[in-house]
């Protein structure tokens, strides 16, 4: 496969932007490999610089659930181009938005949008003290909820992939105030809200994780959450980012049947468009400024492009409920038929599914938190990566990331997935 436009670019890129990338994984470093310059999408497919066609796993890192360059989506942008890109100031769209989710998520009363996920998970935290008066949080090893600050504390997704155990710029304050336990594994949870009873402001989690992989919570574990959560005083906080209107109407909230206390969205909320939102109880949201004292702002948030791209996908997402059973049968498909053919490879390997989302790890053992996604032969992987690409198969550079599905893949696409990793 000729990429030589793409090598060109990328040496091109290095001379003007930080190792060529705008967002780290997708330098290719971990891969050992020169990252593919995309040219265009529709429907499942990518097309890089040099003309070659992939099917897609990536999805914008999950966005774009209907597929590429959706007619709906594209024609709703364009229209709302013609009427300028931005106001600074509020729009009925804005509204429209925010009442279409309360719609689809019936434990959220008031929503706040922002940019972008990182933006939604700092807002949703900085809420959580300003409203329970607490400073620590609790997150879990692996999970990501954006690069800022608090975060980057035994972070997952970039960090995992790139190696990066400790980040220059983050204070001994902040880390102090940032307690970490392993996903899955309870009486570490509790040994923490023991230990800082009474200090503890929010526990944040993915309640899917999907950047270590991904890896579904065990039967229980996020109940218990929530029953901790309403004994301490602690807000719960389910970061949405990636499962928000993926895996359901509802998202994760309504898959497991579980309610948050706040839950931060993005992606599918912006049909492509860099768009963030974080929402819940009605005592909680109007602490936020200008009804309350804890203050977050953005020049840009409630975007009139992103918005109307957000709306027009949510509303065909609400309207064809059958199109999650479809999303979710061709994952089972998928998992299915990779789970035949690498077992006649004689290597060892795990696969991990929950809705739309999969990902495989060449591991003896169940992959149920960072440290056994961290004991997974990346090696591996990197060969499985690259027999993959080779044969026009796009999967995410990392051992580490979540594969997303979208649902302009057909069983063709699935069975040439398939046949790929027989090659292997």
């Amino acid at each position: 496969m000729n990429i030589q436009k793409s090598r060109d670019l990328f040496q091109r890129a290095q001379k003007s932007i930080p190792g060529g990338v705008n967002s780290p994984v997708r330098a290719f470093r971990s891969v050992e490999g020169t990252p593919l310059f995309i040219q265009k999408a529709k429907g499942s497919y990518l097309y890089d610089a040099d003309g070659n066609k992939y099917i897609d796993y990536i999805a914008s890192w999950g966005p774009m659930i209907l597929g590429h360059a959706h007619e709906e989506v594209v024609k709703a942008i364009q229209e709302r181009t013609a009427l300028s890109t931005s106001y600074g100031a509020p729009t009925e769209l804005e509204i429209e938005m925010a009442e279409l989710i309360k719609e689809m998520v019936p434990n959220v009363d008031l929503i706040r949008m922002v940019n972008s996920g990182t933006e939604a998970c700092m807002s949703a935290v900085r809420l959580a003290r300003g409203f329970t008066g607490k400073n620590k949080i609790l997150k879990f090893d692996g999970h990501y909820h954006g690069h800022a600050d608090s975060f980057l504390v035994n972070a997952g997704s970039g960090m995992a992939t790139l190696q990066i155990q400790t980040v220059p710029g983050i204070t001994a304050g902040v880390a102090q105030d940032t307690l970490t336990a392993p996903f899955n594994n309870l009486p570490a949870v509790e040994a923490l809200v023991k230990q800082y009873a009474g200090e503890i402001a929010t526990i944040i989690v993915e309640p899917v994780a999907g950047n270590m992989g991904c890896i579904p919570p065990e039967k229980g574990f996020l109940e218990a959450l929530r029953k901790i959560c309403d004994q301490e005083n602690i807000i719960l906080i389910f970061d949405e980012v990636m499962t928000g209107f993926r895996l359901a109407p509802g998202g994760a909230q309504e898959k497991l049947g579980i309610q948050a206390d706040l839950i931060t969205y993005g992606k599918v909320i912006g049909g492509g468009l860099p768009v963030g939102a974080f929402g819940g109880r009605k005592e909680i949201m109007e602490h936020i400024a200008p009804l309350g004292k804890v203050y977050q702002a953005g020049t840009l948030s409630g975007n009139p492009l992103a918005m109307i791209a957000g709306i027009s996908t949510l509303k065909i997402l609400k309207a064809n409920p059958a199109l999650y059973t479809e999303l979710e049968e061709k994952t089972r498909y998928l998992h299915a038929g990779l789970d035949k053919e690498l077992k006649k490879k004689n290597i060892p390997f795990v696969i991990n599914r929950f809705g739309s989302m999969i990902s495989v790890h060449f591991t003896e053992n169940p992959v149920r938190d960072f440290e056994s996604s961290s004991r997974s032969d990346t090696k591996q992987f990197n060969r499985f990566f690259h027999t993959m690409l080779e044969q026009g198969i796009y999967l995410p550079p990392s051992a580490f990331e979540s594969w997303f599905l979208n649902n302009a893949l057909s069983t063709r696409d699935l069975d040439e997935t398939i046949e790929a990793a027989s090659q292997l």
